[in-house]
């Protein structure tokens, strides 16, 4: 079924305000995963608000975060976020970013305990739409198994750019480490079909096409996707003194703990370097010239990274957006929630 942005967007604030999180705080939370389902990225939209809402209920979430900005350098800073809602945490921290980037010319702005933030690509496009180039990394639960073992020990933990171009021209990446992310596997669970075999493993170390018997995430590209999640965990984790690896909190273990999550933002003014006017115009020229390539077979065109999910932005923006009626019955119920989440069991949900 589809409904309107302005209406999903209500439905979740409704839904997290009776949780217990304060209006403005759930409308920024709301805002992020509306502009996931929006742009086709439904593993980070309304599919998370039932377990937001019990980990609200449950005091896993701080509702009243004393949040504190400590600017450690001319370009340095940290938002200590008390484990409130990680889109809160990560839009503020990378509106901090954008103003002493504007400054100085660069900024690096650690988030540190936080809550899980949804799409990084929101944050990152922050930036480019002031006008700068936005780099955002973030920790995850530990689910997948490292390259060559049969453990896991890394999140999926994703990075994402964003640089503008002329006018409202704005090129976007967004990636987890894994093959796919986790949310995409919750994906699948709602709508109830396969997944691709290269995604995930079962319980034992078998590739499986079934979300419900996955028991590890793979690597992208292996020993690749392997270093990225480690030098992202090193990033958003080691560096602001947080858990790490192993260590990070399961998403499904304690709801009423906090998850005492990193993310760092790094944002570059490119007036302080080639120039902004050269910046941005190379930047389209960019994105029109891949446009320009000649496609390979079975393939219509080639587009830049992100014009595809700007494309489905564009579509929903007429004609709705697509939501699991499983989810909107639980958005216009009164239930905060209808099934529990705490399960100790990273893969159960």
């Amino acid at each position: 079924m589809k409904i309107s942005r302005e209406t999903l967007q209500q439905l979740i604030i409704n839904k997290l305000s009776a949780a217990g999180l304060k209006k403005d705080h759930a409308a920024t939370v709301a805002e992020v995963l509306v502009y996931a389902d929006a742009r086709g990225i439904h593993s980070h939209g309304a599919v998370r608000v039932e377990y937001y809402a019990q980990r609200i209920s449950q005091g896993g979430t701080n509702c009243n975060p004393q949040i504190r900005f400590e600017q450690t350098g001319p370009c340095s800073a940290i938002l200590h976020g008390d484990n409130g809602a990680g889109q809160v945490m990560a839009k503020l921290g990378m509106e901090h970013a954008i103003s002493m980037a504007k400054e100085n010319g660069v900024a690096v702005v650690g988030i540190r305990s936080m809550g899980h933030s949804g799409a990084l690509s929101y944050f990152v496009q922050q930036a480019a739409k002031a006008g700068l180039v936005g780099v955002s990394v973030c920790q995850s639960d530990p689910m997948v198994v490292p390259f060559g073992g049969a453990e896991i020990y890394y999140g999926t933990n994703p990075l994402a750019f964003a640089a503008p171009g002329e006018n409202d021209d704005v090129v976007t990446f967004d990636m987890a480490t894994t093959v796919q992310a986790w949310g995409k596997i919750l994906d699948s669970r709602a709508r109830n079909t396969p997944i691709p075999d290269s995604w995930a493993v079962d319980k034992n170390g078998q590739p499986t096409t079934d979300p419900f018997a996955v028991h590890a995430l793979l690597p992208a590209a292996g020993p690749k996707g392997y270093g990225l999640m480690m030098m992202i965990d090193v990033l958003s984790g080691i560096l602001l003194g947080l858990p790490f690896g192993k260590q990070v909190s399961s998403m499904y273990d304690d709801l009423s703990a906090g998850r005492n999550l990193g993310q760092l933002h790094i944002v570059i003014n490119s007036d302080y370097f080639g120039g902004s006017d050269y910046f941005r115009r190379a930047i389209t020229q960019t994105m029109q010239q891949l446009n320009a390539v000649k496609p390979a077979p079975g393939f219509s065109q080639v587009y830049y990274p992100g014009q595809n999910l700007d494309i489905y932005e564009k579509t929903t923006a007429r004609e709705g957006i697509e939501i699991v009626e499983e989810i909107y019955e639980y958005l216009i119920s009164d239930a905060l929630y209808t099934r529990s989440y705490e399960t100790k069991n990273p893969f159960a949900q």
